[in-house]
């Protein structure tokens, strides 16, 4: 990363040097493991490639794009086998897991009827992205499989925010 976006000009001197290093990458990718943990509550994670598009620049799109997908995957991977281990009333006991018993059993009930083809398919839609994690962990659901079905899902998603940003970045 040679140049900054015309974006970070007006930005302290501190920050432009954060934003122009290899700690850029870094930064972003404990933001996806949060993420893709379900633990990130500051903001959308429908805003986070957008965003980092902003800062680190378009050039940037495949590093951004890869430490999405890894990060939000190790994200998504630790609260598996969180469900896993702990179960789903340790889960619903504990106050950093902030999603509902009713909206539990809405996402139980989709793994219970697709099964594990609705990992890629929820983490691709907005509003259920990482729903399944929680579900495929009770179920048990092969380590291998949740990984890679869930990066699919993610490099899916991410992509398809990363197209919209580059379409309405070359319209404006």
């Amino acid at each position: 990363m040679d140049a900054l976006p015309v974006q970070v000009a007006q930005m302290p001197a501190e920050l432009q040097a954060l934003l122009n290093s290899r700690w850029a990458y870094v930064a972003l990718f404990c933001v996806f493991v949060l993420e893709g943990a379900m633990l990130m509550y500051f903001m959308p994670s429908e805003l986070v490639v957008p965003a980092a598009l902003v800062l680190l620049g378009p050039d940037q799109l495949v590093g951004v794009l890869a430490v999405a997908v890894v990060g939000a995957t190790i994200g998504q991977y630790a609260l598996f086998k969180v469900a896993q281990r702990g179960g789903r009333e340790y889960l619903l006991s504990k106050r950093w897991f902030k999603i509902s018993e009713g909206k539990l059993d809405r996402f139980d009930g989709w793994f219970d009827r697709w099964g594990p083809i609705v990992v890629p398919v929820s983490n691709t839609l907005l509003f259920t992205r990482g729903m399944i994690t929680v579900p495929a962990g009770f179920a048990e659901m092969n380590d291998r499989k949740f990984v890679a079905l869930s990066a699919i899902g993610t490099l899916s998603f991410e992509s398809i925010l990363a197209a919209l940003y580059v379409y309405f970045d070359t319209m404006l």
